[in-house]
């Protein structure tokens, strides 16, 4: 019977973190502080970690006692593990931050990730160049709380593709939500001047012809169109609602 060989590679590992400090120095002993434990499943264990490269284990009660523990740093987010260095690349990947501050560089897979986002990405593009002027509409009073009367064509197809591009799933999910249309003709009743904010955004009113009268208070750390949007849905607006958009659709 053949033996499978076991193939020994360089690997490098990088930090998680979007902004990698230029250098970063794991820790690598147990201690109070920084505990290093991995809790072996066959024993039912937790074992201490502790990086030495004169030993051949990454856990402490397999080494002797000539250990001498070497700092592990990473330099610009990056830490490069040569194939001969087993004992590092095991102490990394029992280490209780693997996957938390730093992770093995898989350029597959991230190929693989980044090629999703891209179609997620160029997805998001064709959906907005698609978009009629109503959808555009829509879109720009709900995510920039715009006044679209006052826009053009061409701002408003530009602002649609700048929304898409910077956040694309999140501008298809927007698409496949049935309270857009909703949530823009709230936006609009405040654009047509049939709403307003008082004191400070802290009081919605209606402003039309025939009602000059207080709609509700915006609770604490609620957008004043949200609020209004939870109102007229209500039992209570719903007779205001019908009013507010007879108005809009004259």
């Amino acid at each position: 019977m053949n033996q499978v060989k076991i193939k020994y590679v360089d690997k490098t590992y990088k930090l998680t973190r979007a902004a990698a400090p230029l250098s970063f120095m794991l820790p690598t002993r147990n201690s109070r502080r920084s505990p290093l434990l991995w809790f072996d499943e066959e024993r039912g264990e937790n074992r201490a970690l502790r990086y030495a490269r004169n030993q051949k284990s990454p856990f402490e009660d397999e080494q002797d006692g000539n250990a001498i523990v070497e700092p592990v740093i990473f330099e610009d987010g990056f830490l490069v593990v040569n194939r001969t260095n087993q004992v590092l690349q095991k102490f990394l990947e029992y280490h209780p931050l693997y996957g938390k501050y730093f992770v093995l560089v898989d350029n597959e897979k991230d190929a693989e990730e980044e090629m999703e986002s891209l179609a997620v990405e160029v997805d998001a593009l064709i959906e907005a160049r698609q978009l009629s002027i109503d959808q555009m509409e829509s879109i720009c009073r709900v995510m920039y709380g715009r006044n679209t009367d006052k826009m053009t064509t061409a701002e408003m197809k530009r602002d649609v593709l700048v929304a898409a591009k910077k956040n694309p799933q999140g501008f298809l999910d927007m698409l496949g939500d049935p309270e857009l249309k909703y949530n823009s003709s709230i936006q609009k009743f405040f654009d047509e001047g049939y709403l307003s904010t008082r004191r400070e955004g802290t009081e919605v009113w209606f402003s039309t012809d025939n009602n000059k009268k207080k709609m509700l208070t915006v609770p604490f750390g609620v957008e004043p169109t949200q609020a209004a949007a939870s109102f007229l849905k209500s039992d209570e607006g719903i007779e205001a609602l019908k009013m507010l958009e007879s108005l809009i659709e004259d």
